[in-house]
């Protein structure tokens, strides 16, 4: 035969988002079986963000759990998100594909000691049965602010396809770049490097369901979730010894059947992680109430811990990072990721006292208050009032009745100095996109890892 069909099939940023997993295994089972069948080359990859310890299985299993469902669902091939390089702590990261039965490519993560996981790969090639060469790259979005103070650093995109675009060439009949950086990142190294012919990616959550193509590199990606999964047809020519054809769908999965063996695992999977979760914290004998556009004892004392563990004068929280009220009586592990479970970081930022006072009038404004977040490590429904340690607001109103910040005080009762620079504690929520501007633009900032804000809950939940 002088031409061949090759067919690659992915996921991206599940997000360990398990109600969809046992659909995209049902379709993953029915196409590779399609092309056993056919006698049909064909690969499955993830592109990242498959983990995210919002979900108790990945919290309680430190993400081995994800690992263990990609095994059972045949993949080759999978690269990192930073849902697995920057919620894990370096020793669960470096342990994280020790089982994997598929290959880890992420040619830009580098450790910073001196050791390197044995199944960290920076390209891989595969050889179909018929001889064509499929060289893969696998690339993460570089957020080093965590990845150094975890151990980890990752380099330029850029600088490293530089670096081994020209041994791919070299070594394989077409390139494949696995790609957690965003589409508009893809679309630029499409622009740049031609001779990679197919991107697929993730990280930014789009969807294009019929691919891209940018300067003949095609361009794929599946949204979030898991609600669409990709697959990409590649025709190679053996005669002229070159790709002839490229074309990718997105299949949809929202209402598609379910893989009942792959069910059942995720309820043995689930009774494990509550097994681990229903470890006792501690035990209270009143109700934690929350409440989204109220103070309670329970964001009060999360907010005074979050100032006190990071030596902050000043920490803020917003109410709606507390998902829900607790009964009295024992609290567990699982009653604490239940109620806050975002990959949240505390931060520490730098901020001079008239950029508090602007953040403060920020944040108590109802564009703010009663925003529907979706991203930046919130995984609740509201961000809801903003919650003060360390200082006082002082509101009035307008005379149409709205509510407005008239003074911003120091705990002792002074007026903040507009000139002064204070360490103010928060969500690293905060210091990403424009929510709170001040926060975001700060020069300084500190973040700690890898606890999260849970790991603070713990701890104030035990002062009652």
């Amino acid at each position: 035969m002088s031409k061949e069909k090759v067919y690659f099939y992915y996921t991206n940023d599940l997000h360990s988002n398990f109600e969809q997993w046992s659909r995209v295994t049902a379709c993953l089972k029915e196409k590779q079986g399609l092309r056993k069948e056919n006698k049909e080359a064909f690969f499955t990859m993830d592109i990242g963000d498959h983990v995210d310890r919002s979900h108790p299985i990945t919290e309680a299993s430190n993400g081995l759990a994800n690992v263990a469902l990609l095994n059972e669902a045949g993949y080759d091939i999978v690269t990192l998100g930073n849902n697995e390089g920057i919620t894990l702590s370096h020793q669960e990261l470096y342990r994280l594909y020790d089982k994997a039965n598929f290959q880890v490519v992420c040619s830009n993560l580098f450790s910073r000691d001196a050791l390197t996981p044995f199944w960290l790969k920076r390209m891989h090639t595969f050889t179909t049965e018929s001889g064509i060469r499929i060289g893969f790259l696998g690339l993460t979005a570089p957020f080093n602010a965590f990845y150094e103070l975890l151990d980890w650093h990752v380099e330029n995109e850029f600088d490293i396809i530089e670096q081994y675009i020209e041994e791919l060439k070299s070594g394989s009949d077409m390139i494949v770049l696995l790609s957690h950086l965003g589409i508009s990142v893809d679309q630029e190294i499409a622009r740049r490097y031609p001779d990679i012919d197919v991107i697929i990616g993730g990280h930014t959550h789009h969807l294009l369901e019929a691919g891209e193509v940018v300067n003949d590199t095609l361009i794929t990606a599946a949204g979030k979730h898991c609600y669409y999964m990709g697959e990409v047809e590649i025709i190679w020519d053996h005669q002229r010894k070159k790709i002839v054809s490229k074309e990718a769908a997105a299949i949809n999965l929202r209402d598609s059947v379910k893989d009942l063996e792959t069910e059942e695992h995720l309820q043995q999977l689930l009774n494990q992680a509550n097994h681990y979760l229903d470890q006792v914290v501690t035990s209270v004998e009143e109700p934690l109430e929350v409440k989204w556009f109220a103070e309670t004892p329970i964001i009060h004392s999360l907010t005074k811990v979050l100032k006190k563990w990071t030596n902050a004068d000043i920490a803020m929280l917003n109410a709606g990072v507390l998902l829900d009220s607790l009964p009295a009586g024992a609290i567990t592990k699982g009653d604490i990721h239940r109620i806050c479970p975002h990959p949240i970081n505390p931060v520490l930022v730098d901020l001079k006292g008239d950029q508090i006072i602007e953040t403060v009038r920020a944040a108590r404004a109802p564009a703010f208050t009663e925003l529907k977040l979706k991203g930046f490590g919130f995984r609740g429904e509201i961000l809801g009032e903003m919650i003060f340690s360390g200082i006082q607001v002082e509101t009035a109103f307008h005379r149409n009745g709205e509510i407005y910040v008239k003074q911003v005080y120091t705990e002792d009762g002074y007026p903040i100095n507009p000139d002064k620079v204070y360490y103010v504690a928060t969500a690293d929520t905060f210091t990403f996109g424009h929510l709170l501007p001040e926060i975001a633009r700060s020069a300084k900032k500190q973040y700690f890892v890898p606890e999260f804000l849970r790991d603070l809950l713990a701890y104030a939940v035990k002062q009652y």
